[in-house]
């Protein structure tokens, strides 16, 4: 079968299977689009069909755009990776459990290799008052972030938190406006990514959210609570997208499309242009954590912009060395293959299957064999 044979039956039978609602799927080899279709419903109940064009709730899949806006800061000249954290933010200043407060660089907030707490910022009081933290504001979400202990000291250990929101929150400082106006700067505009936004452009085209259930993909809820793969629960607020008060998080709070994501891995892929310099890109890429064994899972490391692959063998994955690849919670995966030209962009409106269960996979595996590119 060839790769549009591969691709449809993997869409189909996820969608059969009720493990997704609805999918928006592109590959690119060489910049030639190979696969660019929609698939199932973005609203099932409405039965509405979904577009190319449908937009859906980025989750981390804003990490890596935060991270393009970080490095087009550096080669602007208003931010160093080297530079302190309290070069732009004085009174933050984390402590580790004995009382010493280490230094954290703009580097370790891209590689999370900070070492900053994802625990709860709301106080029990807070929790029980139902205090809806996205409205304390960034200053104080950044400041209740600082007053967390460390988890380990700087570099030295990698944990998925808020590493990013910290980040943002200063791009946003550096522009002397918000988050979105300094993507839109040095990112999203440039790229004509006019549907990513802190905020939703167009409501018809917005894919209804639909997360996991024994039962098959349900229509969320707002909260909406499901068992995820490391044993704990992961907690989707679908209705957040609509909220103009809410902090513009950096590490999961944009709206976007599938083309969107493309127009920027394709950026990323053949070398940064009209966003980054060359080699301000080719660093992007790399692996910044030698230090460490692996970062989240064997066989991987970290780049600025997502999972770098170090040992395809042990990842148990098809792709070549260098590969970086990220999803997003509600139910999104990318990934950018270097040596073999490829950028992938998987969307879908279920979580946490589009992002965290068989399907990923399935998309991946499907498109290195429909390429004859499996050994």
């Amino acid at each position: 079968m060839d790769i549009e044979q591969r691709l449809d039956q993997t869409v189909a039978r996820a969608i059969a299977e009720k493990r997704i609602v609805g999918s928006v799927l592109i590959v690119r080899k060489d910049g030639k689009v190979l696969y660019e279709k929609a698939t199932g419903f973005a609203d099932r109940e409405a039965g509405q069909a979904m577009t190319l064009d449908a937009i859906f709730r980025l989750s981390s899949l804003t990490k890596p755009v935060i991270a393009a806006t970080a490095l087009g800061l550096v080669d602007a000249g208003m931010l160093a990776l080297d530079d302190l954290v309290t070069k732009h933010l004085p009174e933050f200043k984390p402590a580790l459990a004995d009382g010493s407060v280490p230094e954290i660089t703009i580097h370790h907030l891209l590689t999370h290799m900070s070492g900053l707490n994802g625990a709860q910022i709301l106080s029990a009081d807070e929790q029980a008052a139902g205090v809806n933290r996205w409205h304390l504001g960034g200053e104080e979400i950044v400041a209740r972030i600082g007053a967390l202990p460390l988890l380990f000291a700087p570099g030295t250990a990698w944990s998925y938190g808020p590493s990013i929101d910290v980040l943002g929150f200063i791009a946003g400082k550096l522009v002397g406006g918000t988050l979105e106006d300094a993507t839109r700067r040095y990112v999203t505009d440039p790229l004509g990514m006019g549907d990513t936004r802190y905020g939703v452009t167009d409501k018809a085209r917005l894919a209804a959210a639909y997360a996991d259930s024994p039962a098959g993909a349900v229509l969320m809820s707002d909260p909406h609570s499901v068992p995820n793969m490391f044993g704990g629960v992961t907690t989707f607020d679908p209705g957040r997208i609509f909220d103009a008060r809410a902090f513009q998080s950096g590490g999961g709070g944009m709206a976007g499309t599938g083309p969107d994501i493309m127009a920027l891995l394709e950026a990323l892929r053949t070398g940064g242009a009209p966003i980054l310099k060359e080699e301000t890109l080719k660093a992007g890429l790399a692996d910044q954590t030698p230090q460490l064994a692996y970062s989240q899972t064997p066989g991987w490391k970290f780049s600025y912009f997502g999972a770098w692959l170090d040992d395809p063998k042990l990842a148990q994955s098809p792709a070549a060395r260098g590969t970086n690849r990220w999803g997003g919670i509600y139910g999104h995966n990318w990934f950018v293959d270097p040596e073999n030209g490829l950028s992938v962009v998987s969307m879908s409106n279920t979580g946490l299957e589009g992002c965290d269960g068989p399907f990923k996979d399935e998309v991946r595996d499907a498109v290195y064999a429909g390429l004859n590119l499996l050994e």
